[in-house]
């Protein structure tokens, strides 16, 4: 660190305090020059830093670009990009930061000393943090998603956007970002909507009492057959799952692949509503029943 010391230590101060009483011309013109001098070392110093700053900002938004562009070209999973990339990021704004340090005087030795002594202290008000960044690693060894997968997790669910080192960022179905911290992510339960290639998709139908339950089958199975979307292995299939108070309730089961899951949920079961309409099978409602005594 400079110390900016115009007046000479090995001096008393009885001497000095006459030398200015006294307006010696003289010593008041070594003081001057010595504060000049100073100064300009001082400013030389934090120009120095500033240009070091400015100019680590643009080599380390060069070597950003230049690493992303290395990644893709060697098609690394998104997944790892993101991981390394903020890895990458916080490392070389932490070697700035000692650089600009020393490029003001102070003694980075000692400052490296500094931070050792106050490890202990840092850790334990970093402790979250570090069970995050253990917890990025492991979900970045274990994989139990990735970049792009529909997820549920610590009661939130939506698109994983990105893996930083420190928390997983999720984007909801309403375009909401959400960050959920890396330890809890790799301990807590996920359910990971996009790691399989096909999926299954319950439909629930209700019809009347009176209605033939095999005809409504084979209204259910021609639908699926028509759709091309919906898979023939496994086959689909329709049972009676209960009688409930009011209606005679079905189960269909299919099997589509993972990204047509809620295209198909939604087209085939308004094709449902309107082929049955159609065929003249009858959609149950409450009805209340009230007695007059």
């Amino acid at each position: 660190m400079i110390f900016l010391q115009i007046i000479d230590p090995a001096q008393k101060t009885e001497e000095v305090a006459k030398q200015l009483a006294s307006g010696n011309s003289e010593y008041l013109s070594e003081l001057a020059r010595k504060g000049v001098d100073l100064a300009i070392e001082g400013g030389k110093s934090i120009l120095i830093a500033v240009v070091i700053f400015f100019v680590g900002k643009l080599l380390i938004s060069f070597v950003n670009r230049m690493v992303d562009h290395m990644m893709q070209r060697r098609k690394i999973e998104p997944t790892i990009q993101t991981f390394l990339r903020s890895l990458l990021n916080v490392l070389m704004m932490i070697l700035l930061g000692i650089t600009v340090i020393s490029a003001l005087g102070v003694n980075t030795t000692s400052f490296a000393a500094l931070l050792a002594s106050a490890g202990v202290a840092v850790g334990m008000a970093l402790s979250g943090n570090l069970q995050n960044l253990a917890g990025g690693i492991v979900i970045l060894l274990f994989r139990p998603y990735k970049v792009g997968d529909y997820v549920e997790a610590l009661g939130t669910g939506g698109v994983v956007n990105a893996i930083q080192i420190f928390h997983t960022i999720i984007l909801t179905p309403d375009n909401k970002k959400i960050y959920l911290p890396n330890g809890a992510m790799s301990s807590g339960n996920i359910t990971n909507f996009s790691s399989e290639e096909t999926r299954r998709i319950d439909f629930n139908v209700g019809v009347e009492y009176g209605e033939d339950s095999e005809r409504v089958r084979q209204v259910l199975l021609e639908l699926f057959a028509a759709e091309e979307r919906i898979l023939q292995e496994p086959a689909p299939v329709v049972f009676l799952k209960d009688l409930g108070a009011s209606s005679v309730n079905f189960t269909a089961r299919v099997w589509v692949r993972t990204p047509d899951y809620w295209d198909v949920f939604f087209a085939v079961s308004e094709r449902i509503y309107c082929e049955f309409n159609k065929r003249g099978i009858s959609f149950p409602f409450q009805t209340i029943t009230i007695h007059n005594s």
